[in-house]
């Protein structure tokens, strides 16, 4: 044997020069904040007061960790349900206020807007 290495066998070797050939990708368009839906719903719940928190598309995590910033602010429980957050009671304009000061958050209250007296 030789001390010249042989060349390594690349399959994909022959394609190396139609790259120019590939037409190149568009650019994405920013993406807004995103707009999360907060609307409060009481069925399948027994009568209680539920308000959710929904289509904020953020990994398992980052749900967790805004669940619970929102319980100890809003002194209120919480679950996540199915990429939703589940906070206890009516919390549709503490949490719509609270969303304001976030950036990657944009809040839209549901239909049916709460008497003022609530906030």
């Amino acid at each position: 044997m030789s001390d010249e290495k042989k060349p390594f066998n690349n399959p994909f070797g022959a394609l190396q020069g139609k790259l120019a050939d590939l037409p190149q990708a568009k650019e994405q368009p920013k993406k807004g904040p995103a707009r999360a839906v907060v609307r409060m719903e009481r069925k399948s719940r027994g009568g209680k007061e539920v308000t959710l928190v929904e289509q904020l598309d953020l990994p398992a995590k980052t749900l967790y960790l805004w669940l619970k910033a929102l319980k100890e602010s809003l002194g209120c429980g919480g679950a996540i349900e199915g990429g939703s957050l589940v906070l206890q009671g009516d919390q549709r304009p503490r949490v719509a206020r609270r969303a304001q000061g976030h950036r990657r958050l944009r809040a839209d209250l549901g239909r049916n807007e709460p008497p003022s007296m609530l906030e």
